[in-house]
């Protein structure tokens, strides 16, 4: 047997780390736009009939749309989260715990915003132009009725660095180029 010294552990560089870590963070925060476009435009609205004292009473089934609304935003998060995740992993000299804990910071910030902008952009949607009679159906604006849906994207983009980071086996996660 040969004596071998042990290589030294690659140190957490987080002085060179912080302005990349910031770009990641505002880059995918930004991510939040398309998607609150983009579930405003998939989630389905809930038909109501209008009863006596202003009372809006879902039709049959449709209060499942309630339902439908989460489930559209948390795959789409879901999405993005897997998109973000794979996306800083990809950026190779960066690659460490400052840009990962700024990527899922990024992700819940998109979530945010995406959830802020989604039911705003769908109110904008399904506006009632006209006070509605006793007896009329009309359309409510898809809504997100748990807060529990904004941890899909950041859940997601962690998992997914994660696994990578676990599959490169590197101490160093491959951050020389040479």
């Amino acid at each position: 047997m040969v004596f071998r010294l042990p290589r030294p552990r690659p140190k957490v560089i987080v002085k060179a780390d912080l302005l990349p870590a910031v770009s990641v963070l505002s880059l995918a925060g930004l991510l939040g736009v398309p998607l609150g476009w983009l579930w405003s435009r998939l989630a389905p609205a809930e038909r109501v009939r209008v009863y006596p004292g202003g009372q809006l009473v879902p039709l049959q089934l449709e209060s499942w749309h309630r339902f439908d609304d989460l489930a559209i935003f948390a795959m789409l998060g879901l999405a993005a989260g897997v998109v973000t995740g794979v996306a800083v992993w990809l950026m190779r000299s960066r690659r460490g715990p400052v840009v990962l804990t700024a990527a899922v910071g990024g992700a819940l910030l998109a979530a945010w915003l995406g959830s802020v902008l989604g039911l705003a952009l769908a109110n904008g949607l399904y506006s009632v132009a006209t006070a509605p009679k006793l007896g009329d159906v009309i359309e409510v604006a898809p809504r997100l009725e748990s807060g529990w849906v904004l941890v899909a994207q950041p859940l997601a983009t962690a998992l997914v660095y994660g696994l990578l980071a676990g599959w490169n086996g590197r101490e160093d996660l491959g951050r020389r180029l040479g």
